[in-house]
C-alpha cells in the first residue's frame, strides 16, 4: 500500500493566495440578496437545514445521546432523531444546537478564510457533508445531501482557482447570513400560533425558561456571528 504523500497532506493546511478584497463584498452583497429574496431563498435554504440538523446530531453525539438519524424535507424542514434522557443538560444542548450551526459555521469559514485556509474549508465542508449523509434517513435528504456534494466536489475540483474563491467567499457569507433570517422566521410564526413545537418550544419545556427568551438568544447568537465573521472577511478592506 502507498504512503501518503506528506506534502499533499500538510497542502491541506497551507496558505492560499489572498483573492483580493473586492472579492469579500461583491460576495457579501449577493448572498445578502440570496436571503433576502423569495425564490432564491427557498432553493438555497436547504443547505442551512443541513447544517441546522447537523447541529443537532452533533451536539448529540457530544453529549452522549444515541444519534437515530437524520430526515429533509422538501418544504426545507428537518429533524433529527436521537436517544436518550429526554430532559437534563444533554437534551437542553442538543435542542439548542440547530439554529445555532449556521452562524457557527459560517464563522468558523471566515477564520479559515482570513488565514487564507481555503483548502481546509473545502475539506471541512466535505467532511460534513459526508457525515451528514451516512445519517440520513430519507430518499429526498439523501439527494439533496448528494447534489450539494456534487455543487462542492465541481467547485474545489474542476473550478479555476478565481471561481473556487468566489464560492467559499459567497458560501461563507451565506451561512453567516442564512443563519440569521430561520430565527426571525421562527418569531414570526410564533406570534402567529405556529412552530408551537419549535426548538425554541422544546427549549422553554425543557428549562422553563420562556421561549421567546430563548429566541433571543439565538438571535444574539447569530447576529454576533455576523458581526465577527464579516470583521474576518473585511480584514483586508477595513485596513
Amino acid at each position: 500500500m502507498r504512503e501518503p504523500d506528506p506534502s499533499a497532506v500538510a497542502g491541506v493546511l497551507d496558505a492560499q493566495p489572498d483573492p483580493g478584497s473586492w472579492l469579500a463584498l461583491i460576495t457579501g452583497g449577493v448572498a445578502l440578496l440570496v436571503v433576502l429574496s423569495g425564490t432564491p431563498w427557498r432553493w438555497a435554504r436547504t443547505a442551512i437545514t443541513i447544517v441546522h440538523e447537523a447541529g443537532h446530531a452533533l451536539l448529540a453525539v457530544l453529549v452522549g445521546r444515541r444519534l437515530q438519524g437524520i430526515r429533509l424535507h422538501s418544504d426545507t424542514s428537518g429533524v433529527t432523531v436521537s436517544r436518550g434522557k429526554p430532559e437534563g443538560p444533554g437534551m437542553v444542548l442538543t435542542a439548542l444546537g440547530g439554529y445555532p450551526a449556521p452562524s457557527v459555521l459560517g464563522l468558523v469559514f471566515a477564520g479559515l478564510l482570513a488565514a487564507s485556509r481555503v483548502t481546509a474549508l473545502l475539506v471541512l465542508a466535505a467532511v460534513l457533508l459526508l457525515a451528514v449523509l451516512v445519517m440520513v434517513r430519507n430518499a429526498y435528504g439523501v439527494l439533496v445531501v448528494v447534489v450539494t456534494a456534487g455543487v462542492l466536489a465541481l467547485a474545489s475540483l474542476v473550478a479555476p482557482s478565481s471561481v473556487q474563491a468566489a464560492f467559499v467567499y459567497l458560501m461563507t457569507w451565506f451561512l453567516l447570513f442564512g443563519g440569521v433570517r430561520p430565527v426571525i422566521e421562527l418569531q414570526l410564526k410564533r406570534r402567529q400560533g405556529q412552530a408551537r413545537d419549535s426548538d425554541a418550544d422544546q427549549l422553554a419545556r425543557l428549562t422553563e425558561v420562556p421561549a421567546a427568551l430563548w429566541v433571543l438568544v439565538l438571535a444574539m447568537i447569530s447576529v454576533s456571528c455576523v458581526i465577527m465573521g464579516g470583521a474576518f472577511l473585511l480584514q483586508p478592506t477595513l485596513k
